[in-house]
Formats: C-alpha cells, structure tokens, sequence
C-alpha cells in the first residue's frame, strides 16, 4: 500500500493501525507503526489466536498512544471486537461491501491486497473521510442475543414448510393428493392409504414418510416452545403464594415490543423482529434509519439521465422484509390512517409493478412512524389502539 502525503500525516502521529485479513486456516495482519512512510509491515498467524495478536501489537505497539484495529464482517461475529476492546484498543468492523475495489473484469485479488486495502480504508475513516467505507455498529450481547429466537423461528418455519412440501411431493408421486402433512392423525392414515391405481403404499415409501413426519412434529413442537417463550401467558406458570412480577421497565425491549402490539395490525411475530433487529440501537435520523433497513433511495443522475434505481437492499434484509409484510397488514387493519390514505391517493388505480413500488414507499414510511412511536411518543395520525 503506497502511502501518499495525507496519510503520511496520519501515520507519523502516535497511532497504531492494525488490519487483519480473516480466514479459517490463518489471519494475516498488517500492521503500520508511527513514523512509518513504507509499506505496512505483514504478519501471519494461526486463525483465532488472539493472544499472539495481542502480543504481536504489544511489541509493534512502541510509543503509540492509539491503537486502532479493523476487519471485514464476517460468520465469526463480534468476539474477537470483544476481545480487542477488551484489551484498550480500538476495534472496527467494515462493512467488506463498501470497500472500494478495482472494477476492472479481471483484479487481482490476494490476502495482501485484501488487508492493505483494509488497512487503507481504516486510515482514511480515523481522519474523518467517513465515505470512503461504512463501519458496523456491534450490538451489546443482550441486544445480539434477543435477535436469536426470532431468527431461530424463522428457519424452523422454512424447515417446517420444507418437510411439509416433501411429503405432499412424495405422496403426489403416488396419485395420492388430499392428505394434510400437519394432521395429528397423518402418520396413522399412512397404512390406510391408497395409491392412484388401486395399490397400498409401498414399504420403504412408508418409512420414508414416517421419519419426515417425526421430523416435521420435532419442529412444530419446537416453533410451539418459541412462541411460548415469546408471549407467556400472563399469570401463568406463577407458584403459588410467590408475588407478581414487577412490570417491565418502559424502555426495556419486552416493554417495547408490547408498546408495539397495542397498535392494530402489528402482531407479535414483526414487533420482536422490528425491535430486535431495529429499534434495539438508537438512530441519529429517519435517513439513517432507512438506510439501516436497506429502505433508501438510490438515484441515479449522470448528465442528462436522471432515474430512481429504486431501494438499495443493503442494510437488513430481515427487517426489511418485516417491514414489507407490516405495510399490507396496514392497508388492511389501519385504512383510516394518513399513511394508508396517502398509498391510495397516490396509487389510484394502478396495479401490479407500480403497486408493489408504493408498497415498498409505505414500509419506509411506517417505518420511520413507528420509530417515532417508540422514541418520542408520537402515534402515527389516525392509528387505533387495541383496547
């Protein structure tokens, strides 16, 4: 990494950058030191050894008085940020698809290009030029470990959909169509049944479907403890002579999530996504709140050209979709209200394409009202409560 006069400047002050390129065999890290005008100095060591990364920066460390490390997102989430916080240095996460790359069809693509321009975009983003890439902001761990039963449900109910769509498949290969999957009674009606032409099922075609039917009555009994969990019966589950639990702090995320089923048409599966995934962090605007949500705008405007591209999907993707799924539960349950008035006077008559890109203009709307439900109070105009 050539370093020019502007990050010369950076770099001969007292702060110590360390990169890290990550991978499951090894990390690589590169490391600039005060004073230093060359190319950065690389080191190569065991994947998930942080004590020799501690060490390593002890050593490289000299008369720094900052420490600033980086690296890209990753499957490995934010133990190791823990860590090197932790130990009084500070961690940043970028964002790997706001690293600006060659867009040449062919780039060279190695480690020890991938951590210098790692290492670049740390320096640049410590003296202020906040465009050049896009920092994650880590959760707490209780705000990361409230995400996991909502992301837990969602996989069994695509598992659950998954093994429902295997048996009706199998038993269609059968001529056999009118046989529930989710039916207490499906595995007992196995033996009875009677192919298209006129036969009982084959025996190894039987076991098959019994241990895809365990496998379904697993999951559905487990998204069952979920929602149990989820949503406890008030008064419930409670030993005898012991006292009522104190309610929820206001701005704690059960309270939260409650705040947001006392309006019609929210139910319990979006208002833990929305605020586990959402409203858990605080947002400084509604711009960076859509952004968050992948819900902003992307304008294209080169010369005479001038067009929407439409959202940019690149923040998250769950909340997003939550999102989506709210703004038609709105039209439906909330039809007086000036958002839902506003999507009808816009969208007159049309249908299909346009409808679905008004859809998308009320989530980002809802959105934002719904933030503002939570942190200031303000109930979006003409919304009704549940009683």
């Amino acid at each position: 990494m050539e370093i020019d006069g502007h990050d010369r400047a950076v770099a001969t002050g007292t702060t110590l950058y360390v990169a890290i390129e990550l991978s499951r065999s090894s990390w690589l890290a590169a490391v600039l030191a005060p004073g230093e005008q060359q190319r950065p100095s690389r080191y190569k060591l065991k994947a998930g050894d942080v004590d020799r990364l501690l060490a390593l920066i002890g050593r490289r460390r000299g008369a720094a008085s900052r420490v600033c490390s980086c690296y890209e997102a990753g499957y490995e989430g934010f133990w190791r940020h823990r860590r090197l916080a932790a130990a009084g240095i500070e961690s940043r996460i970028v964002d790997p698809s706001s690293l600006q790359v060659d867009r040449r069809a062919r780039r060279k693509k190695t480690d020890a290009i991938d951590v210098e321009t790692i290492l670049r975009a740390s320096v640049a983003w410590d003296r202020g030029e906040r465009g050049l890439c896009t920092m994650i902001r880590v959760p707490d761990i209780t705000a990361e470990d409230a995400r996991r039963p909502s992301r837990e449900r969602d996989r069994l109910i695509r598992e659950q959909t998954g093994h429902v769509n295997r048996i009706r498949g199998l038993l269609m290969t059968m001529g056999i169509y009118d046989v529930d999957p989710r039916r207490p009674d499906c595995r007992t009606r196995l033996r009875t049944l009677i192919t298209g032409d006129g036969r009982p099922l084959p025996p190894l075609l039987t076991i098959e479907l019994e241990r895809e039917i365990e496998r379904l009555a697993l999951v559905a009994r487990q998204i069952a403890e979920l929602e149990r969990d989820r949503n406890p019966p008030a008064g419930r589950g409670r030993p005898p002579g012991t006292a009522l639990a104190p309610p929820p702090d206001p701005a704690s995320a059960r309270a939260r999530i409650a705040r947001l089923q006392t309006l019609r048409g929210v139910g319990p599966t979006i208002a833990h996504v929305l605020q586990s995934e959402v409203f858990y962090r605080r947002f400084h605007n509604r711009r960076e709140l859509t952004a968050y949500c992948g819900l902003d705008p992307t304008p294209f405007a080169s010369g005479r050209s001038h067009r929407e591209q439409g959202i940019s999907k690149a923040g998250n993707r769950r909340a997003r979709h939550a999102a989506g799924e709210l703004a038609w539960l709105w039209l439906r349950w909330q039809p007086g209200t000036a958002l839902a008035r506003w999507f009808h006077t816009r969208l007159g008559a049309a249908t299909g394409r346009l409808k679905r890109i008004m859809i998308v203009a009320l989530a980002r709307k809802l959105v934002i009202a719904l933030w503002r439900f939570l942190e200031v109070g303000v109930l979006p105009v003409g919304a009704t409560r549940t009683a």
